[in-house]
């Protein structure tokens, strides 16, 4: 397996701009020529981690590209400039790594129509406003191209900026103050739903006092609306920021007792659930 560190502002300049210094993880298996694979071509997935665009969570990249992995997926986990560095600097960060597997797929056995997107929370809200603003100007004129996912992936994911449901410190990070009115519906997914919006698998629990629910039964019934596909997956109980929901990214005090554990053990069925979505897309 090839796994290296790309600094993107090292092939693409711009990137630099305003000391941004955003950085991909690559999980790329070799081929097996003694499966006859020599040719084959995997399916890829850009992995935008959490962090109410103030970090980038540890929990929501390796662990979750090691999972991916056995899905059959090359993985590239991006971690994108987060605050003081505001919109729109982290979509034409992930427009770079669309652009660099593009450019890289026979290297690195990538099929170019199948790269979907994942994000986790604030990495959510990234993975989505991607999925819907793909085409922007800004990306265009940087790139020559756009690229849009084959489908996204959307974990307790901030949807909306409406302030009765939205995270507002994500979005304030994001763009450095709250937007109002119009400006408000720029930057809530939901609102940029079109016939263009790639196919979607979401996943929420109901028990999440950070990221309300709501945010994903916004978007999937957009999605709805547009008959676009979608899976959605709401799980009774689980605080924020579960991750793989088991313990590879949950903390100690998840398994003091049995009870604790049980509240929250069928959220990892979310994985084997995916692998059913892709079953059926891919």
């Amino acid at each position: 397996m090839v796994s290296e560190r790309i600094y993107l502002k090292d092939l693409y300049p711009h990137l630099a701009k305003d000391n941004c210094n955003p950085y991909v993880d690559t999980y790329l298996p070799f081929n097996m020529t003694e499966m006859h694979r020599e040719n084959q071509k995997r399916p890829c997935m850009v992995v935008c981690p959490g962090g109410g665009y103030g970090g980038c969570s540890q929990r929501e990249a390796e662990p979750i590209a090691l999972n991916l992995l056995n899905l059959g997926f090359n993985v590239f986990v991006i971690f994108y400039s987060v605050a003081p560095h505001r919109y729109p600097t982290q979509l034409t960060e992930v427009a770079a790594l669309f652009d660099l597997i593009n450019k890289n797929s026979d290297k690195w056995n990538c099929d170019t129509e199948r790269i979907s997107i994942m994000g986790f929370s604030a990495g959510g809200h990234l993975a989505a406003h991607y999925s819907n603003a793909y085409k922007l100007p800004e990306i265009e004129e940087l790139y020559g191209a756009t690229y849009r996912p084959y489908s996204s992936v959307l974990c307790y994911p901030v949807i909306s900026a409406d302030p009765e449901i939205t995270h507002k410190g994500t979005i304030v990070n994001l763009l450095g103050t709250f937007p109002e009115g119009e400006e408000n519906d720029k930057f809530s997914c939901d609102k940029l739903v079109s016939d263009t919006t790639p196919p979607a698998f979401i996943w929420h629990t109901a028990e999440d006092n950070v990221v309300p629910v709501e945010n994903s039964l916004r978007y999937a019934a957009a999605l709805s609306r547009k008959k676009i596909p979608y899976t959605l997956h709401i799980y009774p109980f689980g605080a924020h920021g579960l991750a793989t929901a088991d313990a590879q990214t949950l903390d100690a005090p998840a398994f003091e007792t049995v009870e604790k554990y049980k509240r929250v053990a069928d959220v990892n069925c979310w994985f084997y659930e995916l692998k059913k979505w892709f079953e059926l897309i891919l």
